[in-house]
Formats: C-alpha cells, structure tokens, sequence
C-alpha cells in the first residue's frame, strides 16, 4: 500500500527567509539553513546546540544503583570471581553483550557472555539459564539490556547464592526486582538527565563507572555503542548523539575486524559509515543471528580478533538474513491471506501454529505500516503463545499491555516494540480490549499519523553541493531526522518500474529543472500516477552516484494530485456517495452514448489479461489522455456501474483502487436497459443506485 493513503495530512513547517540568511552567514548553506529554521533552530546559538556532537558525557555515577553496581564489580574482578554478562538477542543486546564482556575481559576479569536462546528461553532471564550458570560457577549475573521486570528471576538468583546487577533501558514497572542493583534511567527515583540511552549505553556507563575512565572506554568501544543505539532507534540527541558520531567515525577508519569483515561481506566496506547504513545494512544482518537461533555467531563475530574467522563468521550472518527473508515471506503472505476484506482494521491481532518467533516482530511492523494500525502476532506453542508486536502513530504498546496485563503471563518492552507471553484462551479476549484501547486511541489527540515536513522548497535548493552539505545534519536519526522536503507542481515526466516491478522510477520537472526519484515496494496503480501527471511530492533527497555520474535523487515518501485535481476527484466522490445514498435521478451526470464507448475503448485497450487495476482519479486522467479531452469524474464513475449492472465487468473497489475485469459475451448487451441509467435519467421510480 502506498503512503499517499498512509498520510492523508501533511504537516508542512516554513521558515523566515530573513533568519534563514542569518543563519546562513553564520556558516550553514541555504537547504540546510531553512531545514533548521523550520524545526525551530532559528538562530545560530541554537543550531549550533542542536547539531552538537561534542555534548560533554554526564558522569554515570549520576544515575541510580551505579555506585552500587560498580563496587560489586569491582569486587568481582578483585576476587577472581566468574561473572556472567547476560543480554538481549537483538542488536542492542549483542553489542552490550560483547562491550562489558570485552570490557571486564580486558581487566582481567573471568567472564562468560549469554544471550539467551530465543525460542527455548525467550527475553530476559529465565530458571533455565540461571541454573545452568550457577553450574558454571558464575557468582554475579550482569544482565545488560534486560532484567528490569525479572522479579521471580531475582528471588532465584537469591536462593541459589548468586548477585546479580541489572543494567537495562526498558521501561520499569511499579515494583523493581531484588537485586544488588537495578541500573536504569527509567527508574522513577533516577535523576540521571539523559533517559533515552540505549542497551548498550547503559553497559558503557557501568564500564565506565568500573573504569573511572569515561573517555578512554568510549574511545575503545563507541562503535559498538553507536551500532546498538543507531539499530535501537533511540534519540540521537544529547550523549547519544556525541557516541554515535564518534562512533561513526570510528566504524569508517578502524572498524574492529568483525565489523570490517561484515561491511565487506555486505559489500559496502569502503562507503563512508552512516546511521542509514547501520539501520538498513549492518543491523539486520546482526539481527539475523538471533532471529534465526545462532546468536552466538554475531557475538563470537565482535568478539574476535582473527581476520580469516571473521569473514567466516561474516559469511554465515549473510546466509542466515537471507533465510530470515524467506521465512518472513511466507508469515507474511499467510497473514496478508487471513487479513483479506479487511479495510481498516482498529488492532491486529493473529495467532500462528507454525510461526517463526524470530521473524514475527520484522513481520508486525510491515503489517503495522501497511494497515496504519498497532500489531500484534503471537507464536503458538500449544496451550500458551508468545506475541511480538509494533506501535503505530504512537500508540504507547507497553502502556497497552499493562493495562491488559491480567490476560497476560508476561510482558516487557517499550512505546513501539514490546513482547509478551498469553495463554490461548485469553486471545479472543485480548483481541477485543486491545481493539477497544486502540479506538480510543485513535479518537484522541496523541494520535500522530500526519506526515511532518519541514518545509517547501525550489528546484535551486536542490543541487549537488547544496544536497552535499546536509550532511551537517548528520547522524540522522530519532530526533534528528533526515530532512523531509515538499516540491509543488511538479510534472511526473517518465514512469517505469525498476527492480523485477517491486519499485517505481519518476522523473519529475519543474522550472526547467529534471530530477530523478525513486518510489520502493510501489507500482504505479499504488501510486495512482501516469506520465503528464501534476502533482506535489514530498521526499528524502540524496546524492546518487552510478558509474562516476552524481546527480540529485528524491526518495519518495508520499505523492498526490496538486490540490485543484485533488479538489476534483473528492468532491465527485462525495458527490458520487450522496448520490448513491439517496438514490435520486441525476440527468446532469447521467452517461451518454460518447461516455460508453470511450470508455469501453479505453478498457478493451488498457487492461492485461482482462484486468485492471487503478484508482477511480488516475483511470479518469488516463481516460481523458486517451481520448484527448476532458473528462467528467462523475459520469465516468456511473458509467463503470452500469458496466457493471449489465455483466460487460467485474468491479470491486478495496483500499481506494478499483479492481475491473472485462468478462466475456455471448451476445450484444442494450444498455438502454440498465435499470440504474433509466433511473439517473429520471425515467423509472422506485428503483435505488446500489
């Protein structure tokens, strides 16, 4: 589905072109200053503060229990003591593993990494793993990016004589567990300043809390800080943005062998490191490790020092992401089968026999985008089934399952990605109130699907160097998002589909101007656009390099008619539903005999294999581009329902395309005896328009 149904509002910033000279003659160029100034950064002093990647680090012993936790520690390492690191299966979770893990390691400490398995074990803590640690001789667990609801799991570690700190960044529940110490910048009494630290920046702040050298730790292990806060999705503001730029840079001149032979095997290992590039290359295949039940490989991959093990290990990450694809196909296409004839659904809400709990969360979120609405899918294992789900326009899911937390055995996460554990009964159930708090939700104002631009800009803000400097922006990320730009009246000059048809190439005019822009996972009957077309676009622009030629490209996030077009097609539409409504006569717009036959020419020309498919604005574009003439919305639309009424087509219309299908005749048909025609002609009563 395309974003132009996702955003049915844009939210467009604008900017004083008075402050945006200013700011300009404080250094920034042009684009860059008027992206600042609509985001509020009008004047250099507060622009400056806001790009800043130099924000000093706040000390960790500010944050509550880390005293504590780095005594503990301390102690451990002082007295030979075996310590387990115990962490998360995702990104975050792997890179916070192998920081303290490298770390303590580097002390001399005797330290054993466990992430748990995700399917036998799942999230967090567990009897199982406790146990078997203890068996290790393991007297401290340090979780990291997880533990903070691990209640039971504490009392266990108590009774079987083994401490264990909790060092996490989830969201806390109104009871902590019993451990030596509970890290967290969630923590109600936790006074520390920065709350949206990652995992991974958590176990930095104990290691550096262990050090009591803050800087020379960051210098060792920034990129593995900014890789897990980058794939996070946390805030890069603040002492996340100074790690992740650090670390940036650090990932682009001396990556660690492991990264090094990961970007090799990705094949981007001489592009310059960017958030994007960690979000969209790098995390997914480290992702992979987890989600397809060999954790171990991604954590031995940090871990190593040896180059030609390195590549081994880089090699098997690759191989796994693309077994996670195909696995994340078929769930996919097998919820996309049980969700048919849903228009607009308030929660989803699926259980699956065969599922894959690795895959499930990658495949909640493309049904979350797709069908604008929170998601939740649940693993079945008999009698109980573990769920994954995803936020959509920031609806808060770990509030949502506390609130529903009686039907539940277990849950954890955060405002857009939370898991949890329910038994089969309760789904029925729980489907239904989550559906409820979903609606209510969605009625109130802290619903936020609107797509936020930060201004309208002219084809002469879009050249190379102006492009280029924007990356005085960067890292983008939460926060600091890429820039998000508006062009109006621009003419869709060349369509053309690209990828094996999975994405759609535009070139688009303006001003005498021609760039190149790239819409992903769209056709054009998503898109409901046709060469010649006007129309505004809103995008993401970038600097596109193929074979030593750089040019300007507009990534593509949403597109619609200019607004008198767009003010056409929805007032026929209304007109079209009052009309249907009343079932009144309507002689202005009834079709005559032209309207048939251009129609019916267009159909017999345009349709492959008997069918179109296309939105009810775009096949009236079209029609009149055929037919070299202007053509009446209304009576176009009437003239598909008589079509329709006759049996020359099959029509049905879901998620605003129109699905036509010409069906084949045995003799000639008289649409003189259409009852519908007869009734908008004002000929027969009784009779309503269906």
């Amino acid at each position: 589905m395309w974003n132009q149904v996702k955003y049915g509002i844009w939210n467009i910033g604008s900017f004083d072109p008075a402050q945006q000279s200013a700011l300009c003659a404080a250094g920034y160029s042009p684009l860059t200053a008027a992206i600042l100034c609509s985001r509020g950064y009008d004047e250099a002093e507060k622009a400056n503060a806001y790009l800043d990647k130099t924000c000093p680090l706040e000390e960790p012993l500010k944050m509550q229990d880390m005293t504590t936790a780095a005594l503990r520690v301390r102690g451990a390492l002082k007295n030979g003591e075996t310590m387990a690191v115990y962490g998360d299966y995702d990104v975050d979770g792997i890179t916070a593993t192998c920081l303290l893990t490298d770390f303590l390691r580097s002390q001399g400490g005797k330290v054993i990494p466990y992430i748990p398995a995700r399917i036998e074990e799942g999230y967090g803590l567990n009897e199982t793993a406790i146990l078997a640690l203890k068996e290790q001789g393991v007297s401290l667990i340090i979780t990291v990016d997880c533990g903070i609801t691990a209640e039971e799991e504490a009392l266990l570690c108590r009774e079987h004589g083994m401490d264990l700190v909790i060092t996490d960044h989830h969201e806390c529940k109104d009871t902590l567990p019993q451990a030596v110490a509970v890290v967290d910048p969630h923590r109600a009494d936790c006074g520390y300043p920065h709350q949206n630290l990652a995992g991974c920046g958590v176990a930095f702040k104990l290691a550096a809390a262990v050090s009591g050298k803050q800087d020379e730790v960051l210098e060792e292990y920034c990129d593995l800080v900014c890789l897990g806060t980058v794939a996070d999705v946390m805030p890069l503001v603040g002492e996340n943005r100074t790690m992740v730029a650090k670390g940036l840079r650090k990932l682009t001149r001396m990556p660690r062998p492991g990264i090094r032979a990961l970007m090799e095997e990705c094949g981007c290992a001489d592009s310059p490191v960017t958030a994007s590039l960690i979000g969209y290359t790098l995390a997914p295949r480290i992702n992979a490790a987890g989600r397809m039940e060999e954790v171990d490989v991604a954590v031995e991959l940090f871990l190593t020092r040896d180059i030609a093990r390195a590549r081994e290990l880089a090699g098997k990450l690759c191989k796994m992401n693309r077994q996670r694809q195909s696995v994340e196909t078929g769930i996919y296409e097998d919820a996309i089968a049980r969700l048919r004839g849903e228009e607009n659904p308030d929660v989803i809400v699926l259980s699956g026999e065969n599922w894959h709990q690795g895959v499930v969360g990658i495949v909640s979120s493309r049904l979350a985008e797709e069908f604008r609405c929170p998601t939740f899918l649940i693993c079945m294992d008999g009698d109980k089934g573990k769920g994954s789900s995803r936020s959509y326009g920031g609806f808060h899911l770990f509030g949502a399952l506390e609130t529903l937390s009686p039907l539940l055995q277990s849950f954890g996460g955060h405002e857009l990605a939370a898991g949890f554990t329910i038994g089969r009964e309760n789904i029925p159930r729980f489907a239904e109130e989550m559906a409820s708090l979903s609606r209510a939700f969605r009625q109130s104002d802290a619903c936020r699907t609107a797509l936020e631009v930060d201004c309208e800009v002219t084809p002469d803000l879009l050249t190379l160097p102006l492009v280029d400097a924007l990356e005085e922006l960067e890292p983008c990320g939460t926060n600091c998002p890429k820039p998000v730009l508006l062009l109006r009246h621009v003419k869709v000059e060349q369509v053309s589909a690209v990828g094996g048809g999975k994405h759609l190439r535009l070139r688009l005019g303006k001003g005498g101007k021609s760039f190149g822009s790239i819409c992903f996972s769209t056709t054009a009957a998503d898109l409901s656009v046709s060469e010649g077309d006007w129309v505004d676009v809103v995008f993401q622009p970038q600097i596109n390099e193929f074979r030593g030629n750089r040019s300007v490209q507009l990534n593509l996030i949403d597109l619609r008619q200019e607004d008198a077009v767009r003010m056409l097609e929805e007032n026929a539409a209304k007109e079209y539903e009052s009309l249907c409504r009343a079932g009144t006569s309507c002689p202005a717009h009834a079709p005559q005999r032209e309207d048939f036959v251009r129609l019916w020419k267009y159909l017999s020309h345009s349709q492959t294999e008997n069918s179109l498919v296309d939105s009810w604005g775009n096949l009236c574009r079209k029609l009149a581009r055929f037919a070299g003439g202007d053509v009446d919305y209304l009576r176009t639309r009437l003239c598909l329902d008589v079509f329709c009424e006759m049996g020359l087509i099959s029509l049905r219309e879901q998620k605003n395309l129109l699905h036509i299908a010409l069906l084949p005749q045995s003799h000639k048909v008289d649409l003189e005896q259409s009852q519908l025609l007869s009734r908008l002609r004002g000929k027969e009563t009784g009779e309503t328009l269906s």
